[in-house]
């Protein structure tokens, strides 16, 4: 019996210890630097990576794309010091542990379509342009 639980112990010390070198390495590099302006103190990231929000010292939330290139900022006030985006990426929850609240706010993006060249039905100077998406492949 004595020699039985030796053997197992031994195939355990050689399976944990040569498993070990799986995961031992990691490799990473650099991809963005943000630029704040002032200390940040949360990020949350779009569930799709495309959004990259930077809560800062004095109430403002930087709004970065996915290669960190500035896209906007909300004034939000100094009163929260924590930030969680929804899983839809649609909303932003907003913690104050001081107050203990958590305030919502829903994002809309606005995107920028490019038409020109596309066919059209009406005056070409049109103040309003309505896109029309008939091909979903």
């Amino acid at each position: 019996m004595k020699s039985k639980c030796i053997g197992v112990l031994f195939s355990l010390l050689f399976l944990f210890g040569s498993a070990t070198g799986l995961f031992a390495g990691l490799e990473w590099e650099p991809q963005v630097s943000l630029k704040i302006g002032q200390p940040p103190l949360d990020v949350a990231v779009s569930p799709d990576g495309k959004h990259i929000f930077v809560l800062a010292e004095g109430g403002i939330i930087f709004m970065y794309d996915q290669d960190g290139k500035f896209k906007d900022k909300i004034d939000i006030g100094t009163h929260v010091d924590q930030i969680k985006i929804g899983p839809r990426g649609e909303r932003l929850f907003l913690t104050n542990r001081k107050d203990k609240t958590v305030q919502v706010i829903r994002l809309d993006f606005i995107v920028d379509i490019n038409v020109s060249g596309s066919p059209y039905k009406g005056p070409r100077d049109a103040p309003v342009v309505i896109a029309v998406f008939d091909d979903f492949q």
